[in-house]
């Protein structure tokens, strides 16, 4: 039991089919790792007698033969996903102790499929940040190195994975929220199109760039769940019609003759030498397999980060004024009136990311503003979304860094918010233009951190951009490697 912890996903599913382990003892053994690793607080909410329960009904659907391949395996979910089950908080003091009376689409999905529920993880403040320093509950610990941000929003989920303590996770990403985090902690993140998977039951921070995905140990571990996630959802007005797809079916395919494009601007001022080093030896690897490297440019991508944070807070500024006080929520004990009482509710509840997005949005979004930002942001995104068509003419993936630099230390931007900001560089215009794109660990750089690789492809490509990467995986075990005591 000991070294199940490090087994992949197909693994466990065997092992589960076989019989010659059991859900309840596989959750059982993530519940103890779970608490044995609380200090990383990766998590917020943890009720082991509703995942044992569900681990007993996973057993008996395989004893009776009626289990599918995820039937049994533990997951854990990002706090922006609304649970009937757990508390649904998004880390922030606005919806302390909230209970749904429903699950988000994605974990509906999940648990019909069989996957049980091992608790509910920690994320910036309605998935607003880059380090995982905004969450109301406290910082979320870097397993490789506990001085070091473990990137956010997602940062809980993929701390979670990389310290071994739970063998999937969701996550979501809206400007680049999966990607960073998984680059920080050398572990696998996965964001697919927009529009693939449902919205419904996700707590909104951008509506037309929010986007569910996973983080796990490999591209294969994420080729196996992210069929039973995605799908067309009528509840969900953005969600895309498309047939079911099976994202493994390319993991086998050689990279010969694959087309990576290289776009210049993610190799300019302000990447760090040591990550530069890590994603040039993954591109010859590459090279070495058989594929084909292409010098292109993406000549609208530097515009990504101020095209971001107008678009983002407008919608955030949008999204969160129904957290009033008044229908659900935090609600100030005291207050003269109703205005009174919406103004101390949100002054309470929402901590200084979220109150700084709200303000850019809602003066982005006036009179005698639209026009000259968001509409204007609105337009630039278009062009950058060009770019990337024009660009997958001439291949067939785009790689390059997913950050400027390995995982920086707790504090060291916090009073900076636009050097912040420029964390996401790299990952915002694929956010943008809505494409699937993914990180997966290649090396280490200053300090020991982890670097990660960022594989984008066309849109509804991802089995694609799997294949690669499972290939590229097989050829290199940094996907393999485990921080000291996990």
């Amino acid at each position: 039991m000991s070294a199940l912890h490090h087994a992949s996903l197909g693994q466990l599913s065997r092992l589960l089919a076989r019989r010659e382990v059991s859900a309840e003892a596989l959750a059982r053994l993530y519940l103890d790792r779970m608490a044995a690793h609380g200090d990383l607080n990766a998590f917020l909410d943890v009720r082991p007698e509703v995942t044992l329960a569900q681990a007993r009904a996973a057993d008996a659907r395989i004893a009776a033969g009626e289990a599918g391949p995820l039937t049994g395996l533990p997951i854990a979910h990002k706090d922006i996903f609304v649970t009937r089950d757990f508390a649904s908080t998004a880390g922030s003091r606005m919806l302390a102790g909230y209970m749904s009376p429903f699950d988000a689409t994605v974990v509906e999905r999940l648990a019909a499929a069989g996957m049980v529920t091992l608790g509910k993880l920690n994320c910036d403040e309605f998935a607003m940040g880059s380090s995982n320093e905004n969450s109301a509950y406290g910082n979320v610990l870097n397993p490789w190195d506990r001085q070091a941000v473990p990137g956010g929003s997602s940062g809980g989920s993929s701390a979670a994975v990389a310290a071994r303590i739970a063998p999937v996770a969701t996550a979501t990403d809206t400007g680049g929220s999966i990607r960073e985090p998984a680059a920080f902690t050398g572990v696998t993140g996965v964001k697919p199109t927009y529009g693939r998977p449902s919205r419904w039951g996700m707590i909104a921070f951008a509506s037309s760039l929010d986007t569910a995905g996973l983080i796990t140990l490999s591209a294969e571990d994420a080729a196996l769940v992210l069929g039973a996630m995605t799908g067309f959802d009528p509840r969900d007005s953005t969600s895309v019609q498309r047939p079911p797809e099976d994202y493994t079916r390319e993991l086998h395919t050689p990279v010969k003759g694959l087309r990576v494009g290289v776009p210049k601007e993610f190799f300019g001022t302000g990447l760090q030498p040591d990550v530069e080093a890590a994603v040039r030896a993954a591109l010859a690897q590459f090279v070495a397999l058989g594929a084909t490297l292409v010098e292109l440019s993406l000549p609208n991508a530097e515009l990504g980060i101020p095209v971001y944070y107008v678009v983002a807070p407008a919608e955030c500024s949008s999204n969160l004024s129904r957290f009033d006080g008044v229908r659900y929520g935090h609600r100030a004990a005291r207050y003269a009136d109703l205005a009174d009482m919406v103004k101390k509710s949100r002054t309470e509840g929402l901590g200084a990311e979220p109150k700084r997005r709200i303000l850019v949005g809602t003066y982005v979004l006036s009179h005698g503003y639209y026009d000259a930002y968001y509409l204007k942001a609105q337009r630039v995104r278009r062009l950058i979304a060009e770019d990337f068509a024009r660009a997958f003419e001439h291949c067939d993936l785009i790689a390059g860094p997913v950050t400027t630099s390995v995982a920086f230390d707790f504090g060291d931007k916090a009073a900076d918010p636009t050097a912040m900001y420029l964390s996401d560089l790299y990952t915002i215009p694929g956010s943008l233009a809505g494409i699937p794109s993914m990180s997966i660990p290649c090396g280490f750089g200053a300090k020991g951190r982890p670097v990660g690789l960022q594989l984008m492809a066309n849109h509804f490509h991802e089995a694609r951009m799997l294949g690669a990467a499972h290939q590229y995986q097989l050829a290199t075990d940094w996907h393999t490697r485990v921080p000291a005591g996990f």
